[in-house]
């Protein structure tokens, strides 16, 4: 099957090359979510090609290689005979399926499935081209295994949901197809796919990276910065509703402790409350000298916040272009007889479980500034003579007294998970792999938090939005007007005390579906 088959009747300028260079964290969300489609190089296939000459080339001279005619792990001493080769690397997939728990989302599977097979186009897994096209047919025609989420120590790489994802493309395990989940057998027939029977090597090379880490992690990395980047405007909502002042934005403050994240965040903050009817009507008889932190210091979190997602957005880019199974095959350019085999390291997860943990205790730190402000909305005590709990009928009425209760919930949850899971390791396979890195466990914290933190970031656009309902007939800037409208067309106005819930997932998904997309990456502005 031609590279392109795999795609047939989708424009060209949709479709994500993988060459086995670096994907962008914008390249992977779309892929994830169906908007690119994945095709192999022509490069990339003979890469493929040459890896494989030179395994099979070992293979056919009985040199022993670990990975190729050797046990795994403790059993690496253990030398395999050709006839049971095959046996070998089917075993090995079955045997590591040892995932538990809820399946990871299909665009997670999908973001795994297309970041193996950009591993594979870098030439150093050793596997078959037909392997390589069958994971990017399985994408195009939506043939998705059941991935659990827990079981990874994220080295020797993500071995458990990678042998469950290796289980479907063998034809084994159940796999997603066409609205429910069957057979993986079953549902690769009704594709009009093949079942691979995997060759030396081949099992190892599925099993052996980080890709569920990366998928998992860098999806929520891409909501995090998007979260981050709509925190800039729910907090400017919140301080016209509070009737804050703009002065901690101006840019010589920034100027004096230049941090890029910092200087950004403060001229979005003039840009966002320009012009605005609100300020003016108290910019002369203002009696506070200045205001809270979690107003004033927006700008020094905030982009703090930047900066630190800006590091784990380059890890995982990185990673996206690496070969990370072991062993590496090198073809040599001129003889394939002639290509090596190196035993490594590259599986092992601890930069992108590193940067997971880093992304969430900043992000964690954000909710914390977006929670205080939501106690501030509603506190009688210091939100400047807005009613309490924003309720037109006070004490009859309780307002958005729990909406706050719920974002301490959210956030006192993501402190919790906010904790590193890159600090702790257990000694796996009878101490052979002494050292690993969990980060699988920091991505899915990431994930949680992340999707408490749409929760909370909703509950701050919900009572902002409600605040600035009472400071009319004066109107805020046109950009908070607008970012008030888009809540008022999701959320209407409290008149009445009513559930909250439904409003608070309206509004997250909301968020993660774009409503704000006008405020997250405009022209020169920080693209998530």
């Amino acid at each position: 099957m031609e590279s392109t088959d795999l795609n047939s009747g989708i424009a060209d300028s949709i479709m994500l090359h993988l060459s086995g260079r670096s994907l962008t964290l914008a390249e992977i969300y779309m892929a994830a979510t169906g908007q690119h489609a994945p095709v192999l190089t022509n490069d990339a296939i003979v890469r493929i090609a040459s890896a494989r000459c030179v395994v099979e080339t070992l293979v056919a001279n009985g040199q022993i290689v670990y990975g190729l005619n050797t046990g795994f792990g403790k059993l690496a001493d253990v030398n395999v005979p050709p006839s049971a080769i095959e046996a070998l690397q089917v075993n090995l997939v079955r045997s590591h399926s040892t995932g538990l728990g809820e399946p990871l989302s299909i665009p997670e599977v999908r973001a795994m499935m297309i970041l193996r097979a950009n591993v594979f186009a870098l030439g150093h897994s050793g596997v078959t081209v037909e392997l390589a096209r069958t994971l990017l047919a399985m994408v195009d025609r939506g043939v998705y295994p059941r991935i659990p989420e827990k079981g990874s120590v994220g080295a020797s790489g993500d071995l458990a949901p990678l042998a469950h994802l290796a289980l479907g493309v063998i034809g084994e395990g159940i796999s997603w197809f066409d609205g429910e989940w069957r057979p993986s057998a079953e549902a690769l027939r009704l594709a009009g796919i093949a079942p691979v029977k995997l060759a030396a090597k081949e099992g190892l090379a599925l099993l052996n990276g980080t890709q569920a880490m990366c998928a998992v992690g860098g999806l929520a990395l891409f909501r995090a910065r998007c979260v981050t980047a709509l925190a800039d405007v729910a907090g400017a909502m919140s301080l016209e509703a509070l009737r804050g002042t703009p002065v901690a934005f101006d840019a010589r403050i920034q100027d004096a402790r230049p941090h890029p994240g910092q200087r950004l965040v403060a001229a979005r903050l003039r840009a966002l409350l320009a012009d605005s009817e609100i300020r003016h009507s108290h910019e002369t008889n203002d009696r506070r000298v200045q205001d809270a932190y979690c107003l004033r210091c927006m700008p020094q979190v905030h982009g703090a916040v930047r900066g630190a997602l800006d590091h784990v957005k380059s890890v995982v880019e990185i990673e996206t272009g690496s070969a990370t199974d072991n062993p590496l095959i090198f073809a040599s350019a001129d003889d394939l007889s002639a290509g090596e085999v190196l035993s490594g390291g590259n599986f092992h997860g601890a930069p992108l479980a590193f940067g997971f943990d880093y992304a969430a205790i900043v992000l964690t730190d954000l909710m914390s500034m977006s929670e205080r402000r939501t106690d501030r909305l509603i506190n009688p005590d210091i939100n400047e003579g807005l009613p309490p709990f924003l309720t037109p009928d006070p004490g009859t009425s309780s307002g958005f007294m729990m909406a706050q209760v719920c974002a301490a919930a959210l956030l006192n949850e993501s402190k919790v998970l906010a904790h590193p899971a890159s600090v702790d390791s257990v000694p796996t396979s009878g101490g052979k792999e002494d050292h690993v890195s969990m980060g699988m466990t920091s991505a899915l914290k990431l994930r949680q938090i992340a999707r408490n933190a749409e929760w909370v970031l909703a509950i701050e656009f919900i009572l902002a939005a409600q605040g600035l309902d009472y400071r009319a007939p004066l109107r805020s800037s046109k950009p908070v007007e607008r970012a008030k409208q888009i809540v008022r067309s999701i959320v209407p106005a409290l008149d009445a005390d009513r559930p909250p819930a439904p409003d608070i997932e309206a509004m997250a998904a909301a968020i993660r579906n774009g409503a704000f997309d006008e405020f997250v990456s405009a022209p020169g502005d920080w693209e998530p």
